[in-house]
C-alpha cells in the first residue's frame, strides 16, 4: 500500500517538476544548489511551525520539501552529479528532518503537551534509523529497500497533523506523531528483517556481498 501511495504521489509531482527542472538547468542552476536552497526553506518553515504558525509552517515545509524530487530530476536530466551530490542530498535530508521534528517538539512543549513531545522525539530518532539502516545495508551489499514509512510518508503524516493542529484540532498533531512513531519503528524492523534475509541468501549462495558499485551516483534514492 505504501509503495502504491508513494508511486502515485511521485508521478503527480513529476508532472509539475520536470518543466521546472529543465528551466533551472537551462539558466545554469545546479542540482546541489537546489538541494541546499530546499533545506534552507525547510528550516524557515520549521521556525514558523515552532512559533505556533502551523498552517504556514506546514505549507512552507511541504513546498520546499518538494525540492527533494526537483534536485533528483535535475541530476537525472543532467546525467548525474557524482557521488558528492548523493552525500549532500542525504545530509541535507537529515538536517531538514531534524529541524521539522525539533520544531514540532518545541511547539508542543510550549503547549505543555509532553506526551506529544515524546512522540516527536521517538519519530525523529526512528526516522533517522530508518534511513541509516537502508544506507548501511546498501554499503554492505544487502537489500533493505522496504518499509511502510519512508521519508515521503513521514513528511505527509506530520504535515497532515500540522494542518489538523492549524484547524484547532489540538489532538491532530500529537496523534499523527504517535502514528508516525509506531510506523517508523515498524519500518526499522522491516528493513532489519529484509537485510537479514538478504545476508542469509548471500551466504547460502556463496557471496558475502560486494557493497556499493563504483558507478556514477545520481542523487540519493528515496529513504
Amino acid at each position: 500500500m505504501a509503495k502504491i501511495v508513494q508511486t502515485t504521489a511521485r508521478a503527480a509531482v513529476a508532472y509539475g517538476v520536470n518543466p521546472v527542472a529543465r528551466f533551472l538547468l537551462r539558466i545554469g542552476v545546479t542540482p546541489n544548489a537546489v538541494t541546499v536552497a530546499g533545506t534552507v526553506g525547510v528550516l524557515i518553515g520549521s521556525y514558523f511551525g515552532s512559533q505556533g504558525h502551523l498552517f504556514w509552517g506546514t505549507v512552507i515545509v511541504t513546498a520546499f520539501a518538494l525540492t527533494d524530487a526537483l534536485d533528483g530530476t535535475m541530476a537525472r536530466m543532467r546525467g548525474g552529479t557524482g557521488k558528492f551530490g548523493a552525500l549532500l542530498d542525504s545530509s541535507m535530508d537529515r538536517l531538514a528532518d531534524g529541524a521539522v521534528f525539533g520544531a514540532v517538539a518545541y511547539y508542543l512543549a510550549t503547549e505543555r503537551n509532553y506526551w506529544g513531545v515524546v512522540a516527536a522525539l521517538i519519530a525523529l530518532v526512528a526516522g533517522q534509523v530508518v534511513s541509516y539502516v537502508k544506507a548501511r545495508a546498501q554499503s554492505l551489499g544487502l537489500n533493505a529497500d522496504v518499509g511502510i514509512a519512508e521519508r515521503l510518508e513521514r513528511l505527509l503524516i506530520v504535515g497532515a497533523g500540522g494542518l489538523l493542529g492549524a484547524a484547532d484540532q489540538d489532538w491532530g498533531l500529537p496523534a499523527a506523531l504517535w502514528v508516525l512513531a509506531a510506523l517508523s519503528l515498524f519500518t526499522v524492523f522491516q528493513r532489519l528483517v529484509s537485510a537479514a534475509r538478504s545476508d542469509a541468501a548471500n551466504v547460502a549462495g556463496g557471496s558475502g556481498g560486494s557493497g556499493l558499485s563504483g558507478g556514477p551516483d545520481v542523487k540519493a534514492p528515496a529513504e
